[in-house]
């Protein structure tokens, strides 16, 4: 069993046939990951990387029976190639696309609401369920096999962690990198409760910065939910009040938004909190051998 993810996943690419969707989905053709065709209106009917391109998602998602959707399109059109992908039913959809306005995103999250779709992202790496499938743009080299899972609102701290991982002698189950934008798809609660409710994950590592409620919110569900080890890091934490920083999300509104306050409140709900990246990998390896 793995998390969102695995190597029987059929995934199609909207905005298949530009630079970042075509060099993208090589790398993860060349991963492992079954790629089974594109989706670039007007070029229907034609042929990419070897796989067939699609005017629009419903298209491709009969032709193809794809059950996930990655999304490469500019931040204009984002929105409404989310919606069409939930409208044709996939079941898990990765926004990649930096930028996309936050009303856009108001008005995703409601369409989203009774849908069986699952949104990452956006603005985030993607998925990757390691040396079977990678949904996203991080470097699959770095994610070797093993039963430690990765909740992430950073992309460079989800490779971070998963290094450091590999180096304490463990490996990653499924990493999830859920975006650092003001208003997201899938919450670190949510992709908490999906690793402690996963066989094949054994410890949770969870990182998350200033900003915004989510962590607070996921730790206070794992006090009353915690069957595994969970090792935290908050990034932010020298960032000054009112300034935003790096992401969207990333601003410090109010008491519970510091660094300093929301690794209080992961310790207070008995996660395992660093105050460096770098100890990630040996605190996961420590907590586990108790």
């Amino acid at each position: 069993m793995s998390v969102l993810l695995n190597k029987n996943s059929k995934v199609i690419v909207q905005g298949f046939t530009g630079t970042e969707g075509s060099f993208h989905a090589s790398q993860m053709i060349e991963y492992g990951t079954q790629v089974v065709g594109g989706v670039t209106p007007g070029k229907g009917g034609s042929s990419h990387l070897d796989r067939p391109v699609f005017n629009t998602v419903a298209e491709a998602a009969k032709n193809t029976g794809a059950n996930v959707s990655i999304i490469f399109v500019p931040p204009a059109f984002a929105a409404d190639a989310i919606m069409e992908s939930a409208d044709a039913g996939v079941e898990l959809i990765v926004c990649i696309t930096e930028g996309i306005p936050v009303q856009d995103m108001v008005k995703v999250k409601n369409y989203l609401q009774g849908k069986s779709s699952r949104l990452i992202g956006p603005n985030c790496p993607g998925v990757i369920t390691a040396e079977e499938a990678k949904v996203g743009i991080m470097p699959g080299f770095i994610f070797k096999k093993g039963r430690i899972g990765v909740v992430s609102k950073s992309g460079t701290l989800t490779y971070e962690a998963a290094d450091q991982v590999v180096k304490a002698g463990l490996g990653i189950s499924t990493a999830i990198g859920i975006g650092g934008d003001p208003i997201i798809g899938t919450t670190t609660k949510e992709a908490v409760e999906l690793f402690m409710n996963d066989d094949a994950t054994d410890g949770i590592i969870m990182i998350g910065e200033i900003g915004g409620g989510m962590e607070a919110e996921a730790a206070r569900w794992i006090k009353e939910n915690n069957r595994k080890p969970v090792v935290g890091f908050i990034a932010g934490q020298t960032a000054p009040p009112g300034r935003r920083m790096g992401h969207a999300g990333a601003i410090i509104g109010g008491a519970e938004d510091t660094a300093a306050a929301k690794m209080k409140i992961l310790r207070e709900c008995g996660v395992h909190v660093v105050e460096s990246p770098a100890n990630i990998g040996k605190t996961m390896a420590d907590v586990l051998k108790k």
